[in-house]
């Protein structure tokens, strides 16, 4: 339990202190650590997300015993995990949860600090209080966007994309097409909404028979379903205009076929080589790339193109289930100021397709300051059009021009997703 606490106290910090996102510093964490014993990989799991899902609930309570701050990140990481451990886990005895936290605090810090730790964490565990988990993150979740999320989707999605009522969302596979399926898919479940996704099992994927032969791309299936609403045809040029890692470029490969053509776009360099090692891994042809920030224009990237792809960056607030983190990032000014930025990058992108040519644009939150606000941003170049792709039939009524997925109806989570041709 000790490894599982230490793990979470790191995790909890870097998050704090340097602004990392708790997925990629948990995972770095845990490759660190390859030896650790599965369950305690699933405790330190459940403290970083559970922190973060009920920090401000957490903090709230520390800080009735510590009317002076604590401006130490690493010892509020501590008394958060253990704060945690004391309002949520049965299985934690409270005097094991206080004699870890000091004596980690102890290790780390003067003694001094070991005896406030100390006196905090037994004053919370004198009242023997027990915390409701959904509540906690009901006081957590930022009131103001809790009242635009419900506004939009209305209450019972609103609190889903936070996770208040629901488990942390399944991670999940795309299948390679052509690839040779290794003997878990078989067993695994179909994901709801995207007819490639399959429900991965716990543990690494990429330790998973099949991952280094390239059978499968680990991509959640709100993702996949972005990827495949473009309906890229065998033999077509298409622009993947906000690419990042790869993973919707990959589809697009597999979609246009030997005949087609593929671009590549992002503004990080990073990204753009990571993309190139992934279309390595998966055994698929290579893709042109250009090092690209639409908002300011760019010759980089030719025209012409039947169909182009644009996943803008935004708030991120439909991830708030895996990344619970982006909540106490955000400021209210933020999804309109990301709106504009969206309709930039948008319009850039689409003067790249052909006139008569296919845009996709999509984001993960589904604010209408980041969805509807742009579409009419660029009705002068983009006009809407149903979609042209068979996955999403079952998504969108047939004249719809734009739709959204939702983790309660779709078991996605959040986005928005609207289709154009070019004027």
């Amino acid at each position: 339990m000790s490894a599982a606490r230490d793990i979470a106290v790191r995790v909890l910090e870097r998050v704090e202190t340097d602004g990392a996102y708790a997925a990629a510093a948990l995972d770095a964490e845990l490759d660190r650590n390859a030896e650790l014993d599965p369950r305690d990989r699933a405790l330190a799991t459940e403290l970083v997300y559970g922190v973060l899902r009920t920090r401000a609930a957490l903090r709230r309570r520390i800080a009735a015993h510590a009317p002076r701050g604590i401006p130490d990140a690493f010892v509020l990481s501590v008394l958060l995990v253990a704060a945690y451990q004391l309002f949520f886990l049965d299985r934690v005895p409270a005097r094991a949860a206080v004699n870890e936290a000091v004596a980690l605090v102890d290790r780390k810090r003067a003694r001094g600090v070991a005896g406030f730790t100390n006196a905090v964490l037994r004053k919370l565990a004198a009242t023997g209080a027990r915390l409701d988990v959904n509540a906690a993150m009901r006081e957590t979740a930022p009131a103001w966007l809790l009242a635009r999320l419900e506004r939009t989707v209305g209450k019972a999605e609103a609190e889903a994309l936070f996770g208040i009522g629901v488990p942390l969302s399944e991670r999940h596979a795309r299948l390679v097409s052509g690839a040779s399926m290794p003997a878990w898919v078989e067993r695994a479940e179909p994901g709801r909404s995207s007819p490639l996704a399959r429900v991965l099992p716990g543990g690494d994927p990429e330790k998973l028979e099949g991952f280094a032969e390239g059978a499968f791309v680990v991509q959640e299936q709100g993702a996949q379903l972005v990827g495949l609403a473009l309906g890229a045809r065998p033999g077509e040029r298409v622009l993947d205009a906000c690419a990042g890692r790869g993973q919707k470029t990959s589809l697009l490969v597999e979609r246009v076929g030997e005949g087609g053509h593929v671009w590549a776009a992002d503004l990080h360099r990073k990204k753009l080589v990571a993309l190139g090692r992934e279309l390595v891994r998966l055994h698929l042809p290579s893709v042109r790339t250009a090092e690209v920030d639409w908002t300011r224009g760019t010759d980089a990237v030719p025209g012409n193109f039947d169909r182009v792809l644009v996943d803008a960056p935004c708030t991120g607030v439909g991830t708030l289930r895996r990344r619970p983190e982006i909540a106490t990032r955000l400021a209210e000014n933020d999804p309109p100021r990301l709106g504009e930025l969206a309709t930039g990058i948008l319009r850039g992108a689409a003067l790249r397709a052909r006139s008569g040519g296919r845009v996709v644009f999509a984001v993960c939150s589904v604010l209408p300051e980041e969805a509807e606000a742009v579409v009419e941003r660029v009705s002068d170049l983009l006009e809407p059009a149903p979609f042209d792709a068979p996955e999403i039939e079952k998504l969108a009524p047939p004249s719809a021009t734009a739709f959204r997925l939702l983790p309660l109806e779709h078991g996605t989570d959040g986005y928005f997703v609207a289709s154009f041709v070019r004027r």
